[in-house]
């Protein structure tokens, strides 16, 4: 059953590969050795230089041991939470010791005395010690009812507006043409199966990709020649890859009624999917009406999607609209999703 990721309650210690993490760490050891600084220091300029010679020690030490987290994150997540929590401090403590041993013989050609590099290892082990608890308070904030109610929330207000764009679709067809009319009302029929399921859970892309071709294939029976759409899907994208439902659809459809029917000319919507490394890209480009390059409409899909995408993957998700004039008084919009694209943990 696919998690969301930032739902730490359910895996106690954090995702060490997600940048969120990454940089809340970077950030809160960094204050905690800003604030030993000012506690040390009797001013405001020997507190700076303090810092300064304190994050000379602590920088490598922090990059090494976030480095080395996100290497042993998935066996960690697997150990109980107690001994997740344990080597955490350990290893924090260990590298603290070695590095200050290091840095003393290479600097001061001094191995540096116990009590010295058994007080590194304990400050280390304090720091590691208040980020487990800022994580675990995080947890509770991001409680799975509280974020499975908020996607819950964010789902209802895609639904009802998908379903009644797509029923005034099937409307507009029922007396100019009853035949078309009945195919839309199948594909109407299974877009409503899909919508009624649970929306908390990631969904293959698999069957995203199958939810817009359903939806584009409506539209096309309403919009008949106006409407063209070009798929570009890499061969090595992993289908099988698991990404918040009615993430794409809503981006389709205001690519429909906010660019292609306005329009009144024919117009295409093309669909890019690859992966570059370790992230999935997802472009999306329409033709739109000059003056109408960042419709008001969408604003509201385009926000929704938004905050769903940080709810499951943190900062490791982002959505980017661009508009450009092509000249000769055409314009596009384009729509840019990026998501990890790696191994998810069970």
């Amino acid at each position: 059953m696919a998690s969301i990721k930032q739902n730490l309650a359910g895996q106690p210690l954090p995702d060490f590969r997600n940048s969120g993490v990454m940089l809340r760490i970077l950030l809160g050891v960094n204050l905690l050795a800003l604030a030993a600084a000012l506690v040390k220091s009797q001013g405001v300029q020997d507190s700076l230089q303090h810092f300064i010679d304190m994050a000379a020690w602590v920088q490598p030490l922090l990059l090494f041991n976030l480095a080395l987290l996100a290497v042993l994150g998935n066996s960690l997540q697997r150990a109980p939470t107690w001994i997740g929590r344990t080597l955490v401090l350990l290893l924090a403590a260990a590298s603290a010791i070695v590095l200050s041993a290091l840095w003393s013989h290479l600097i001061f050609a001094d191995a540096g005395g116990g009590q010295a590099l058994l007080r590194a290892g304990l400050l280390a082990a304090l720091a590691a010690g208040f980020m487990l608890a800022y994580f675990a308070l995080r947890a509770g904030a991001l409680s799975p009812a509280l974020v499975e109610a908020r996607l819950q929330a964010l789902s209802a207000r895609i639904r009802p507006h998908f379903l009644f764009n797509s029923l005034n679709a099937v409307l507009s067809l029922i007396r100019a043409d009853p035949r078309r009319a009945e195919a839309a009302l199948e594909e109407l029929a299974d877009l409503f199966r899909v919508l009624m399921r649970d929306h908390r859970e990631l969904v293959p892309l698999a069957d995203e990709l199958a939810l817009c071709r359903q939806y584009l294939a409506l539209e096309k029976l309403r919009l008949a020649e106006r409407l063209h759409v070009e798929w570009d899907i890499a061969p090595n994208l992993p289908l099988d890859l698991k990404v918040p439902p009615l993430m794409v659809q809503p981006l389709l459809e205001n690519a429909v009624y906010h660019g292609i029917e306005p329009l009144g000319d024919p117009g295409t919507i093309r669909i890019r999917l690859v992966r570059r490394a370790d992230a999935l890209q997802l472009d999306i480009v329409n033709p739109c009406a000059a003056g109408a390059e960042k419709p008001r409409g969408s604003h509201m899909a385009l926000d929704n999607i938004r905050e769903r995408l940080a709810l499951y993957y943190d900062l490791e998700a982002r959505l980017e609209t661009n508009a450009v004039a092509l000249g000769d008084g055409r314009h596009q919009y384009r729509v840019r999703i990026l998501l990890p694209c790696r191994a998810q943990r069970r």
